[in-house]
């Protein structure tokens, strides 16, 4: 009897240690899924470095990488709920993932950086001005943050969308059309700008300098922030003090992510040099400014449907 007593103690209390151990075992499992693209670039050192996994790791969470071409197609991602975490996006992209419905929070922000977005002609092109772009055939990618600059571009010196022929094309094949000649020019950012300025002699028509600021986001599907607000501060505290390492360290960053970028160190290093990489919490008044980006593009016809940008929320630390 005392041996069945014994036994039966034991066999509890093996029960009583694993339902303790489950919670754990559950939140070691579980995943963050985080989507970024090339010219993500603090995103793309803490991966590599491996700092965002060590500050997720006390929290029991690992990290599911997943890239992007551009901007929309991450942010269309976080919309169907495949991504939790977006890495940064040009300021442009939120307010077309909002007309099409998504749940936003915005995260951070990565200060002005307008040179890091240009739009080039071939060196022996004739356009030599911004106002020689009109019935040209231009490339840029549909929602992103050069599709702002073109369109302020142009109106700064007259002219509007209607009086060029925009090829919406993502960047590789909007490197190929402009290489080939079937495009006159092309808007495009970093680190595809420093890309081509490597590889092919071009001029730069306008940078966003004095045209469009350029800001970066850093945004959550809002679900997940609710679910886990501890993620998102980790991955705030990683990628800011990853800008100050990258701006102190510009080759040594370069050296890192250039393999996953897929071209040379100095390119990148370019890049970097006309990025601010310096990230900061996102104000209220951000909501201004992205409201009037949506308006811009009601007004043009290419936002499907009014977006009330202040529908989204900010997180803010705890």
């Amino acid at each position: 009897m005392n041996r069945k007593n014994s036994l039966g103690r034991l066999v509890a209390s093996v029960l009583t240690l694993a339902a303790l151990l489950a919670p754990s075992a559950q939140a070691a499992d579980e995943t963050v899924r985080i989507g970024y693209q090339k010219s993500s670039t603090l995103t793309l050192i803490a991966k590599t470095r491996g700092t965002l996994e060590k500050a997720l790791a006390p929290l029991g969470v690992k990290i599911q990488w997943a890239e992007f071409t551009s901007g929309t197609p991450l942010l269309e991602a976080v919309n169907v709920g495949s991504i939790d975490v977006s890495a940064d996006v040009a300021d442009t992209v939120p307010v077309f993932a909002q007309a099409a419905g998504a749940q936003l929070t915005y995260l951070a922000l990565e200060t002005p950086s307008p040179e890091a977005q240009a739009i080039v002609v071939a060196k022996n092109s004739p356009i030599t001005k911004l106002t020689d772009l009109k019935g040209k055939r231009i490339a840029v990618t549909k929602g992103a943050g050069v599709h702002l600059l073109i369109t302020k571009a142009l109106a700064g010196v007259g002219l509007s969308l209607k009086d060029v022929d925009l090829a919406y094309l993502q960047p590789p094949d909007a490197r190929a059309a402009f290489e080939r000649g079937s495009v006159d020019a092309w808007a495009l950012w970093d680190p595809f700008f420093a890309e081509l300025q490597k590889s092919s002699e071009v001029r730069v028509i306008a940078d966003g300098k004095g045209i469009t600021p350029y800001q970066r986001f850093y945004l959550a599907a809002t679900s997940y922030a609710n679910k886990r607000p501890d993620v998102l501060q980790a991955f705030f505290n990683d990628i800011a003090q990853t800008g100050k390492w990258a701006k102190q360290n510009p080759k040594a960053a370069a050296d890192l992510i250039a393999p996953l970028i897929g071209t040379d160190s100095p390119t990148v290093e370019r890049a970097i040099g006309r990025r601010s990489l310096d990230v900061r919490l996102v104000k209220n008044d951000v909501f201004e400014e992205q409201q009037k980006i949506a308006d811009t593009f009601l007004s043009l016809g290419v936002l499907p449907s009014p977006v009330v940008t202040k529908n989204a929320l900010l997180w803010a630390p705890k």
